[in-house]
């Protein structure tokens, strides 16, 4: 019984943490910025977000608790479609973790300019600001796993703080002067701009699955996987929902959706400006923090498919510290060039075009993920349905956007056949 305590370490309250804690990152921080212009469709959207959110989770909690042998989604997807879909869906959903770096290396700038406005006076300058902190925690990362938990440690206790300080203001507006969210004119419904907010919120919600991955370690994963996934969906998914709604209800929409940092503006009109400034410091720990974790994400996705032999042998080579380099500098390169292509659209619109790429290349793993549980018989009913909605969600990001995450997800076909050219090469035993 106690070996399989300590094989199976993580109980319900311990996998909901993990899923609260893999979808609370920057997103929240940018978006109410970027849904002002939506108004009450944007509050529409995150209710969809989260249904179909928990309904993914609940594909993802129920295939691991089925195939509880499986060691990730890209085996998962290798046993219901086949090697090669699966190497692709793996590697959109490393596309996806560089893409999330640009964004998060962008927003810790957004909100280090309310602490230097200079850094927000262009977005040439911003670009900049974004690359300087992108290759400061990739240079970080590479002296070993040791530094960055230390550093995520402390980072994922102060995140929670802003938002906790946005609640406790709107709970008090609600409470002393509700009139205040109906004080200023926003626009209303409007069914057809749904689908592009979706593409917008869904980022935000990412990570959901964390609990169903994790499954192996999760004691009872039949019933704690989907009860955490669900619960954790709902509460990050009303932590949002409140947070966004009520900062894009309070404000007037103008200043808002011009805003780099909506977050601090918000706590700044209602506490004063030196509040403003320091829920600005918390919330660029915060993105400072998810932009470590992804980047040694970054290296461990491929160097798990290289030594599977899916992807060339180069990409496995560690150094000393015993840290992927080469997949980690080359995802930092690629971050760059995403920030630098699209350096010309202004600050607002290169926001959006990140948030719907990274977004649009994360969705392929989810509808990756539901294919499979489709063809493996696994709760076939909320497979589809979930397919759907990835797919509407898919549609949300904008063409151009998914065009981009096909392309990039396609450059993994190259590289699948290099390394099977090279296994096949290699001499027999």
């Amino acid at each position: 019984m106690s070996g399989m305590g300590a094989a199976r370490p993580f109980g319900f309250w311990t996998a909901t943490a993990l899923v609260v804690g893999g979808m609370i990152g920057a997103g929240i921080f940018v978006l109410p910025a970027q849904l002002a212009p939506f108004g009450a469709t944007g509050a529409v959207s995150w209710l969809f977000a989260v249904a179909g959110a928990v309904i993914i989770a609940w594909v993802f909690s129920q295939l691991f608790a089925a195939r509880p042998e499986a060691t990730g989604a890209m085996d998962i997807c290798a046993a219901g479609l086949g090697q090669f879909p699966a190497v692709l869906v793996a590697w959109s959903y490393w596309v996806s973790t560089w893409c999330a770096n640009a964004v998060l290396a962008l927003t810790t700038v957004r909100y280090l300019s309310v602490l230097w406005p200079w850094l927000g006076s262009s977005t040439s300058v911003s670009v900049a600001g974004a690359l300087a902190v992108l290759w400061a925690l990739t240079l970080f990362n590479l002296n070993g796993a040791r530094a960055v938990g230390r550093l995520q440690v402390v980072t994922v206790v102060l995140k929670l703080l802003p938002l906790i300080a946005v609640l406790a203001i709107l709970v008090a507006l609600a409470i002393v002067h509700p009139t205040r969210f109906s004080a200023y004119p926003h626009p209303s419904l409007d069914l057809g701009q749904l689908t592009p907010a979706l593409g917008l919120v869904f980022f935000a919600l990412v990570g959901f699955e964390c609990a169903g991955i994790a499954a192996e370690r999760v004691r009872d994963p039949e019933r704690n996987v989907p009860r955490a996934t669900m619960v954790g969906v709902a509460a990050t998914g009303l932590i949002y929902l409140t947070v966004s709604t009520g900062i894009a209800y309070a404000l007037p929409q103008h200043p808002l959706q011009e805003s780099g940092a909506p977050v601090a503006l918000f706590v700044g009109e209602f506490w004063g400006g030196a509040a403003g400034a320091v829920i600005a410091a918390f919330a660029m720990i915060s993105a400072l923090g998810c932009l470590n974790g992804y980047v040694l994400v970054l290296g461990e996705v491929p160097l798990g498919m290289a030594r599977a032999g899916l992807l060339p042998r180069w990409m496995g080579h560690t150094s000393r510290r015993d840290v992927p380099v080469g997949a980690i500098v080359l995802a930092g390169v690629l971050a760059s060039i995403l920030i630098l292509s699209n350096s010309t659209r202004s600050l607002s619109g290169l926001m959006t075009f990140m948030l719907n790429l990274a977004a649009a290349a994360t969705i392929w793993l989810y509808l990756g993920v539901c294919a499979a549980a489709l063809v493996l018989k696994v709760t076939r009913v909320a497979a589809a349905i979930g397919l759907a909605f990835a797919a509407w969600t898919l549609l949300g990001c904008g063409w151009q956007a998914v065009g981009w995450s096909v392309v990039l997800m396609l450059t993994a076909i190259p590289l699948f056949f290099i390394a099977r050219r090279g296994a096949a090469l290699q001499p027999a035993e």
